[in-house]
């Protein structure tokens, strides 16, 4: 357990601000700064950072929190790992961890490097003759390739990979957290890769965190990859980036699998990266804004590598990373084209490849005969609707005057259609946004089981939850509240959970924030705690507030049905009025 004295030196010196700002570009208005989230794609702002109290919350998606949640999130550790993370953002000496996660994350690291040097050696043994012929001879690779990439070989054994680990001392409990190793329906252990050459991968720093194994011939699936572990986060990982980092190119290469990475690595294009088994996240997408100014996208040229470079599109739309998309003509990839053409018509590629305007532009075009009038007309729709996303006024400027010289419609008239196409967009990004707040009022943050009062009891749930908002402002609530009310008295687990918290945070005068509360809390109720104090941000919730929230509370004992008179919309409602009351005091 991390000391509270830890926790409160810590949030001190990561200021929310300043840390959401290192990942997402934020605007300041009035006391509250938005951004883009970076846990969802969106192109209308709706995440939100609170520095009266520290909190961030997103009206997109749902997350929301405090500082160490929120780096718990965007990468995608637990929360000693997101405390270290911001330990050492502040300079300040890493917490003590002696928990039983922390050792067996450190054990599957511990897995994985032996299992990779396992592997290699099987590659290079007699059993591994098969493999060396399709690494070397069919995939062109040399020596100092595999060497460079830890590439090996898994025998075709169900308990080669289990006995070696069993040897070097792992327990089963171990083993099978690493993901290399399944318990059978009749309780056995066996090997995950079997008769596959494998492919490690890395993690920023060097580490080992899982593999990917492919066939050598037809049998299926293709390709297995290790589950999510400890130590492994699909979403947040790109094979290959542990060595593109240390390039000094900025222009980086998204590829679609291991092999178009390693064989480009090969040929001397070191930034070349793929994500590993998964789709393109906006996660993925902030790890490779955080190296690259440009990104090449380099996807299969079939139907699946179109609707993967659409989506990467669609994702990098938001992102200060120039996006340019290449075609690669007479090959299904980029490995194919380096083996077939060599690696300088393959530079020549990359020189020339076209941004992802441009690229979305020419794919219009390529679905319409422009030389009729209807093509003319639907081409036209169709790149109106392209540029109206995301493209400056002196862009639109540049393409409608090349889409008069295609197409032979006046420059005017397209920016016309342009500009009415935009406004378009617009309102209908305002009518979604006002559908999602009409829909997410004070009734959606609030799960009254069925035996406590039905919709009676919301108004009391609700009170609940703004009197821990109260005493999270302003602690000083903490003596009255005490007097009132206990935890067994609410309605709603979670919320009696967390007064419980703020109770005993009181006793032992120990800091009173979300921060501190964090860490004993699933990360829906963190969640939620986010969402309820952005929704009183601006509120300087009273003495007089919390004598109703705490009479609510105890009106409703011992029969829920008496949860108070007012509904949650008439509670809602009075948010509202005394909202205005303070904003403007005279009226």
């Amino acid at each position: 357990m991390i000391p509270q004295e830890y926790i409160y030196e810590l949030v001190q010196r990561n200021d929310m601000v300043d840390v959401a700002q290192s990942y997402v570009q934020l605007r300041h208005r009035g006391r509250t700064y938005s951004g883009l989230c970076p846990f969802h794609s969106e192109k209308t702002p709706s995440f939100h950072v609170y520095p009266d109290t520290q909190s961030f919350y997103c009206f997109g998606c749902g997350a929301g929190g405090d500082v160490i949640t929120f780096i718990k999130k965007i990468n995608n550790v637990d929360y000693v790992e997101a405390v270290k993370i911001l330990a050492a953002r502040a300079g300040m000496p890493l917490p003590e961890e002696d928990d039983k996660v922390g050792r067996m994350r450190s054990r599957i690291t511990s897995i994985n490097k032996d299992a990779a040097r396992f592997f290699f050696q099987c590659l290079n043994e007699e059993q591994g003759k098969a493999a060396r012929r399709y690494w070397v001879a069919e995939r062109g690779l040399s020596a100092a390739t595999i060497r460079r990439f830890g590439l090996g070989y898994a025998p075709d054994a169900f308990h080669a990979m289990r006995d070696h680990l069993r040897g070097l001392g792992y327990s089963e409990e171990e083993m099978l957290a690493s993901g290399l190793v399944k318990r059978s329906e009749k309780g056995n252990l066996y090997d995950v890769f079997r008769n596959r050459v494998m492919v490690p991968i890395f993690d920023l720093r060097g580490n080992v965190i899982a593999f990917g194994g492919r066939n050598m011939g037809p049998e299926k699936p293709k390709y297995i990859n290790s589950p999510e572990t400890l130590v492994y986060k699909k979403s947040r990982t790109l094979f290959a980036l542990n060595v593109a980092k240390k390039s000094p190119n900025r222009r980086y290469i998204l590829c679609e699998g291991y092999m178009d990475v390693i064989s480009m690595h090969q040929a001397g294009f070191d930034t070349a990266v793929a994500g590993c088994g998964t789709a393109l996240t906006a996660e993925h997408v902030k790890l490779l804004s955080d190296y690259a100014d440009e990104v090449v996208l380099c996807y299969d040229s079939d139907e699946a590598g179109q609707k993967a470079t659409a989506r990467a599109i669609e994702l990098f739309a938001n992102s200060p990373v120039k996006l340019s998309v290449l075609s690669i003509p007479g090959a299904k990839d980029p490995d194919e084209f380096i083996r077939t053409q060599g690696r300088g018509r393959f530079a020549m590629l990359l020189d020339g490849a076209n941004n992802a305007i441009e690229y979305e532009l020419a794919k219009a075009k390529a679905g319409y005969d422009i030389t009729t009038d209807d093509g003319r007309v639907g081409y036209l729709q169709a790149a109106v609707d392209v540029l109206a996303g995301r493209v400056t006024a002196i862009e639109r400027d540049v393409y409608a005057a090349r889409l008069e010289a295609e197409t032979n419609v006046s420059k005017s008239a397209i920016l016309a259609q342009l500009e009415a196409a935009i406004r378009r967009r617009a309102r209908r990004a305002q009518k979604e946004q006002n559908r999602r707040l009409l829909h997410e009022g004070v009734a959606a943050d609030i799960k009254v089981p069925y035996d406590r009062g039905g919709q009676k009891a919301v108004g009391v749930v609700y009170a609940e939850q703004q009197l821990v908002a109260a005493v999270l402002k302003n602690p000083d609530f903490l003596p009255l509240a005490k007097s009132r009310v206990q935890p067994a008295q609410f309605i709603d687990a979670a919320m009696a959970r967390v007064y419980e918290l703020c109770l005993q945070r009181g006793e032992k005068k120990e800091m009173l924030d979300l921060a501190s509360l964090s860490g004993e809390l699933p990360d829906e109720t963190v969640a939620l705690l986010g969402r309820i104090l952005a929704r009183n941000y601006d509120v300087g919730l009273s003495a007089d507030d919390v004598e109703m929230y705490l009479r609510r509370i105890e009106e409703s004992q011992p029969e829920s049905s008496r949860a108070g008179d007012k509904s949650a919309d008439e509670l809602a409602q009075y948010m509202d009025r005394l909202r205005e009351k303070k904003t403007h005091p005279a009226h």
